[in-house]
């Protein structure tokens, strides 16, 4: 059957092309629109330890990822890269994807101190600080029947007595051999192999006095503290000052996680919520508080960032007297 046509339903040339063009806008459109990023995180992520295992920061790190992982719903694997006081980790962290599933977690020293005296591949930009967890609780520390009590009578001492200290890192020399400028006094390091080797050379009666990243808590009745090297004093020792009150200087002393530079806000926002979140976990509390003896103590993405600033202008001082 022959329909009639009706003029009024019929489309014109220009019509028709504009309908096409319109189409092909579209269809180029679609072809190069950004896909949408699936929600954080949906695979498991890794946290990299740049120290050896069995150290108070590995240890620490696998109850906290386990804390971090029902926080963020995936699973958080421990990747140990130790190595040059850990910057073989936080080089192989740098490099990553910034997309939150490479993590670091470390002590600020590793982040800060290779940069700033020697050639890395990495610098002080190169993480975003996403938060601090714990702190560790340095300190200038001697035997306990040793003849001073504090750091103004260790430097009393030293005037007049040749003394020896526990040289465990080119950090913890340059700030010791600091002091002793500001001072005028002059000490001999003796080359240890870490808080394992300090220890029963300080007890042995080695050496006069040492730098500690802590492990002087586990022997409070044979050590005494000095000075707390960190911005403030510390939770076993609140009487003892700190350098920062003494010289306006102060070691990094934060335990933190970073991620690479450029990681996008959102996700670091949440990284840092879980973080949180994950410092209230009831076994990590337990093995820092109880057993570590260092605070529980988390401070956020910005807070942590601008501390960090402040910390890197006592290092700079440190560095310009004693390199």
């Amino acid at each position: 059957m022959t329909g009639t046509f009706d003029k009024s339903k019929s489309l014109t040339r220009k019509q028709v092309l504009s309908l096409g063009l319109a189409a092909a806008g579209a269809l180029a459109l679609a072809g190069t629109a950004t896909p949408v990023r699936a929600e954080f995180p949906e695979k498991p992520v890794t946290l990299v330890i740049p120290y050896k295992a069995g150290g108070s920061t590995e240890t620490m790190a696998r109850v906290y990822s386990k804390a971090l992982a029902r926080e963020l719903g995936q699973n958080v694997v421990v990747k140990t890269r130790p190595g040059a006081g850990g910057a073989i980790g936080a080089t192989e962290v740098a490099a990553a994807a910034p997309d939150g599933y490479t993590l670091l977690f470390a002590a600020s020293t590793s982040l800060l101190w290779p940069p700033m005296t020697q050639k890395v591949e990495y610098d002080l930009e190169s993480f975003q600080y996403v938060g601090q967890i714990t702190e560790y609780q340095q300190a200038i520390v001697a035997k306990a029947d040793a003849p001073f009590n504090t750091l103004k009578e260790l430097i009393e001492h030293a005037k007049s007595n040749g003394l020896n200290y526990a040289d465990q890192s080119a950090m913890s020399r340059a700030y010791i051999d600091f002091i002793g400028k500001q001072e005028g006094v002059s000490w001999t390091g003796i080359p240890t192999k870490g808080g394992g080797e300090m220890v029963p050379f300080l007890l042995g009666g080695k050496i006069d006095f040492a730098w500690s990243g802590g492990i002087h808590n586990r022997y409070g009745d044979d050590m005494k503290v000095l000075a707390s090297m960190n911005p403030g004093r510390l939770l076993a020792s609140p009487d003892t000052p700190s350098i920062q009150e003494l010289y306006g200087i102060s070691m990094p002393s934060q335990a933190v996680v970073v991620v690479p530079k450029g990681t996008p806000a959102d996700v670091v926002a949440k990284l840092e919520t879980a973080m949180e979140a994950a410092t209230k976990d009831a076994d990590f509390a337990d093995l820092v508080t109880n057993k570590l003896k260092f605070p529980v103590k988390f401070v956020g993405s910005e807070a942590l960032t601008a501390e960090i600033a402040e910390t890197v202008k006592g290092l700079q001082q440190v560095i310009a007297q004693t390199q």
